[in-house]
């Protein structure tokens, strides 16, 4: 964590991103971040989300094999239900 300084920039307020937090997040002069402010006043700045459907497909079958299908709820509840 790090204390940060608000300087004038312009008719605008800027943060100065130091060095070593640019290089681990990647960015360099002239890209885009996206700004969210949180329910408790966080400020949170990240780089835009690059969405690939193929990325998410392959995710999606990954997680698909993490997660074995087991048995029907409904019929579970079929066969424990009392009548």
């Amino acid at each position: 964590m790090m204390n940060l300084q608000i300087a004038k920039w312009g008719n605008s307020l800027a943060v100065r991103i130091p060095a070593d937090y640019v290089r681990q997040i990647g960015i360099k002069d002239g890209d885009h971040l996206v700004a969210q402010v949180g329910a408790d006043g966080a400020l949170n700045l990240r780089p835009p989300a690059q969405w690939s459907r193929k990325a998410f497909a392959q995710e999606l079958a990954r997680d698909a094999k993490a997660l074995p299908m087991g048995t029907s709820v409904m019929e579970q509840l079929r066969q424990e239900a009392r009548y």
